[in-house]
């Protein structure tokens, strides 16, 4: 054997980032391994934070200075020795850029080639590749410059014509009337900031409005003037929406309406490039075809010169098709997919590659598919993994988790009580492990054998948001109720596009949570409200000391707990703050105690350390125990009280916010897959949780894949046949057991195979 080939193995030894436990694991090269175990039992520490992180790293480390100068400094993991590392390619669950001008086509190079292709084909032709993009002046339409939309801004929303500037008019966020934002208008000159809007000469409000960049004083500072609407213009329209705050982009959504551009009819693109057709198709109507019907319409278009570029767009349509993500189109923006389309979207450019021998890391690569897209995906795992590279997953999903040629389990709980292996080996070896994913493998919840009587139902009629058919349901209300169907069949359009929002309806996605590093879960939850005040009680002193982002902060690091340091041209780094030694508090503060803990180390404790710890004894606190109780209810007792939010997963983003909802008198819940990120063993604990929030008389309504969700229901709703044009329809409606008696349905094949294994 040559020496070169004995490197078949991925060492790692002594790894202690965030909870692990000097674990030390032994990955094969060139298989697929699945790692398994509760939430927050390491897995993501070991996989992204230790073997990724350390790949990245390295791969860094061979630029120039000047170029790590412009990439983000990563810090080595704490780990004891890394060995066989490959080029880590991450295929994570990040929402794509929200960027207006990034969609499905660009984001994929199926564009890129689609513009090759009438380049060359066109009838007549427009002219080299680039005369068909969007983003390029030569082909985008030049009245929305390649946008699609031209946009109207309601003048009432920017300001209040009955007020002068100097009584505050201008109703836009962020312009107060002592900001510089005014002053420039009030010292202009141009009008009186005293003078009520309505009362202004039309030379004077046009002067305001629309006056073109003039060179103005304030204050002996020379200031460039504008008119409010191209500042307004210049502010808000020119940055993407999604990217926004919330209260931005509310003043946006109110102010402005975008309409699709007369000129281009919303397609983005020139004349030169509208004209110019195949087979009496142009470019702007392939991308606007359904993916699966332009894989055919490619199939169709026969020519030697371009032959090869054919196959390879083939390849990657006929993939997206596979994937599960046929009823997407090229136009589709690219920040509009979910978490795990993006994912899928982003593995589709990895499957066309050459490369071999780097290692693809997946983060829960089952997210948003139903039982039967699964399958497809299992293959293309297997795919990549056949082409000679490792394939690292972390999985729930036990239909993934039987595909793994190695399989390694953390545990045996979570937080503090995990961040060790418990099993390596093969998926019988797990299977017969009695670990608690050993346990739960086959664990396969039953159907009811007395299903809920509803109270009553909300009606939907004629919905027909993106590809639902002018659908007509009752949804019962009183019960468990899920919505299912294969991705991209309408559910989502179904329910959060129909069901009226407002009073009484409380509506759960995992969408990000907005917030700083400095932000944790128990400043998202008011928790830290009570615990501050608990202890400036104790103690006869301010709240405001008791909090790391007010007067009790570290003045050394500002209580971030960590240094920051711009090397410049080199990487910058984050070191601990040696003074407070990460706690994040003035060591005075660290004097005062509630029972017998600091602040520090009352942040530090895990949700269900803090909730024994507020339930009793000196520390005794009723508002804060609830909050805790309703966080250990979702399933997140493990999860630290100081924990960053920028840490937390999709699933673990919508148990939080479900723990503050359940606060809330709502009477009808929405939840869009709950299961999300959780352990087998932790999905009974959420059933558990749905019982209980039905048992108390509210109506929950789950959009679900996950199987024993759907056999625990009292209703299912499935949506279907297909996904895009081939969906939007009810296929099925009533209990589910009628829907494994008939089998009518892709989910009532799966669900029957499901439950038939129960014994």
């Amino acid at each position: 054997m040559h020496a070169a080939d004995s490197h078949d193995l991925i060492q790692v030894h002594g790894a202690r980032e965030n909870n692990l436990k000097n674990v030390s694991v032994e990955i094969p090269k060139r298989r697929l391994t699945v790692f398994t175990g509760v939430s927050g039992s390491g897995k993501s520490s070991l996989v992204f934070g230790t073997i990724a992180a350390e790949s990245q790293r390295l791969i860094n480390e061979t630029y120039s200075a000047f170029v790590q100068g412009f990439m983000t400094s990563l810090a080595r993991p704490d780990v004891d020795l890394l060995e066989g590392l490959t080029t880590a390619i991450i295929v994570d669950q990040e929402r794509m850029g929200a960027n207006s001008r990034s969609t499905v086509g660009t984001a994929t190079d199926a564009n890129a080639m689609l513009r090759i292709v009438f380049s060359r084909l066109g009838e007549p032709s427009a002219g080299p590749a680039f005369h068909y993009s969007f983003n390029t002046p030569a082909g985008a339409c030049p009245r929305c410059e390649g946008m699609g939309t031209t946009s109207d801004i309601d003048l009432d929303e920017l300001f209040d014509r009955d007020k002068s500037l100097a009584g505050g008019a201008i109703t836009i966020p962020g312009y107060t009337v002592d900001g510089w934002l005014v002053r420039i208008f009030s010292a202009s000159g141009f009008f009186d900031p005293d003078k009520p809007i309505r009362d202004f000469t039309e030379r004077e409000l046009h002067d305001f409005l629309y006056k073109e960049p003039t060179k103005v004083k304030l204050e002996n500072i020379n200031m460039t003037y504008e008119g409010l609407v191209p500042r307004v213009q210049k502010a808000f329209l020119q940055k993407d929406k999604d990217a926004m705050q919330p209260h931005i982009r509310a003043f946006v959504e109110r102010a402005v309406t975008f309409t699709a551009c007369p000129e281009c009819g919303g397609t983005r693109l020139n004349r030169a490039a509208l004209a110019s057709r195949i087979g009496g198709i142009n470019i702007a109507e392939a991308c606007a075809m359904q993916i699966s019907d332009l894989a055919e319409w490619v199939r169709g278009v026969e020519d030697r010169s371009v032959a090869p570029l054919l196959a390879t767009l083939q390849r990657t349509l006929d993939s997206f098709v596979e994937i599960g993500l046929g009823y997407l189109s090229l136009e589709r923006p690219s920040g509009s997919l979910s978490g795990g389309e993006a994912q899928r979207t982003k593995m589709i450019r990895h499957l066309g590659s050459s490369l071999t021998d780097v290692s693809y890391i997946f983060d829960e690569p089952t997210v948003g598919l139903h039982p039967h897209d699964i399958q497809n995906m299992n293959g293309l795992l297997l795919r990549l993994r056949d082409k000679g590279n490792t394939v690292l997953v972390v999985e729930h999903k036990p239909e993934t988790i039987a595909i793994a040629d190695h399989v390694v389990d953390l545990g045996p709980g979570a937080g503090g009580a995990g961040g060790t292996v418990c099993f390596e080996g093969t998926v019988e070896g797990l299977r017969r492990s009695g670990t608690l994913t050993g346990r739960h493998l086959d664990y396969r919840a039953r159907l009811k054998a007395q299903t809920r009587t509803p109270s009553g139902a909300l009606q939907i009629r004629g919905a027909t948001r993106h590809n639902l058919r002018n659908v007509d349901v009752d949804v019962p209300l009183g019960v468990l109720v899920v919505v299912t169907g294969v991705a991209g069949s309408g559910k989502s359009s179904l329910i959060h596009g129909s069901i009226p929002k407002g009073a009484g309806v409380v509506s759960v996605d995992q969408a990000g949570i907005r917030g700083s590093r400095r932000s944790n879960p128990a400043t998202y939850t008011g928790l830290l409200d009570p615990i501050r005040s608990a202890f400036a009680k104790a103690n006869k002193v301010k709240p405001a000391l008791f909090s790391a982002n007010s007067a009790g902060a570290c003045p050394n690091c500002n209580g971030a707990g960590v240094i920051y340091t711009d090397l410049a041209m080199m990487a910058g780094v984050a070191t601990v703050c040696e003074e407070c030694e990460g706690k994040r508090f003035q060591a005075s503060v660290l004097e005062y105690k509630l029972g017998d803990r600091d602040i520090s180390e009352v942040l530090a404790m895990p949700v269900t350390e803090a909730k024994e710890f507020f339930h009793a004894g000196p520390a005794k606190n009723a508002p804060a125990h609830a909050i805790l109780a309703r966080l250990a209810d979702v399933g997140l007792g493990y999860l630290s009280l100081g924990q960053p939010l920028t840490t937390l997963s999709g699933g673990e983003r919508q148990r939080l916010k479900l723990a503050i909802h359940m606060a809330e008198k709502g009477g009808v819940y929405v939840l869009d897959e709950p299961t999300t990120g959780l352990h087998l063993a932790d999905v009974e604990q959420l059933l558990g949780l749905l019982d209980r929030l039905v048992d108390a008389g509210k109506s929950v309504i789950v959009i679900e894949h996950h199987l024993a969700v759907m056999a625990y229901a009292d209703w299912i709703i499935d949506i279907g046949p297909g996904a895009g044009h081939d969906g939007g329809t009810i296929v099925f409606e009533g209990t589910p057991a009628t829907l494994v008696e008939s089998r009518a349905t892709l989910t009532g094949r799966h669900l029957a195979d499901y439950v038939g294994a129960v014994s």
